[in-house]
């Protein structure tokens, strides 16, 4: 029965879940042949379906000119891969480009209605929504600290998409002592059954007090009251372990594969 169900959920995945969210600000998506790129972020990106449909000398050429194409521009630019991806030389080729492998994470769908609560939070912890740039700059860089890398531009992201479609995503801080020790948001896609769980990142020192687990019970809410029937993560090895706990069910994994020029 579980096998079943993962497949319903990958299967759903695949179909709805392949394209990327409209960018905010001077972002762009645009399309080459079957894959959909986003231009104009902090860095570029590609995706595709499931199956590329390309083969051979004609797939090495498609990756060739997505990397030519953001090193004209002087930009890096991250082509995310699945586990279950065709043709299943993609990685391979992707290699052969010039593309390097980062770290791979696991997809986790759950139902909503099923991971919906109140959210619990530790003595002296407070949950709230955020929108200003103060905030968004705050959250850059608690996530800047975790990641130990130059996460900045991140409240501009963050920036255009609140100030761009403001009803499909929903930022969350939790604050102790006026400092931001975990956020996380919620991004809903139009006419998907799909809202997914982005950032999620918890200072080392407040980790293992049930904040990253009311985030999630938190933003499960939002969704199943929005109508959203299933929310979706990719997760890192250390959120795994605890999403699975919660109820959610792994997928695939996915690998992003980066060439910097």
């Amino acid at each position: 029965m579980e096998g079943t169900l993962i497949d319903e959920l990958r299967t759903a995945y695949d179909a709805q879940l392949r394209g990327v969210t409209p960018p905010g600000g001077s972002a762009r998506i645009e399309k080459d042949g079957p894959l959909t790129r986003v231009v104009g972020w902090h860095r570029g990106f590609v995706t595709g379906p499931r199956d590329l449909g390309v083969r051979g000398a004609a797939l090495d050429t498609l990756i060739a000119r997505q990397r030519d194409f953001f090193t004209a521009r002087g930009e890096p630019v991250e082509w995310k891969t699945r586990a279950h991806d065709l043709p299943a030389d993609l990685t391979d080729r992707l290699t052969a480009a010039g593309f390097v492998a980062e770290d791979s994470e696991t997809v986790l769908i759950g139902r909503s209605a099923d991971l919906a609560a109140c959210p619990v939070l530790p003595d002296g912890v407070t949950l709230r929504r955020v929108t200003t740039t103060a905030d968004l700059r705050r959250i850059a860089a608690m996530e800047s600290t975790v990641w130990d890398e130059d996460r900045s531009w991140l409240a501009d992201d963050l920036a255009s998409r609140v100030g761009s479609a403001p009803e499909n995503i929903c930022v969350l801080v939790a604050e102790a002592c006026g400092e931001v020790v975990c956020a996380a948001w919620l991004v809903f896609n139009d006419g998907l059954d799909f809202a997914g769980l982005w950032g999620g990142s918890t200072l080392a020192e407040w980790r293992g007090r049930g904040i990253y687990r009311a985030m999630v019970a938190h933003r499960a809410q939002l969704a199943a009251a929005r109508g959203v029937p299933y929310v979706y993560v990719d997760a890192s090895a250390d959120s795994a372990p605890i999403l699975t706990r919660l109820g959610l069910h792994a997928v695939t994994t996915t690998t992003p594969y980066v060439w910097s020029p």
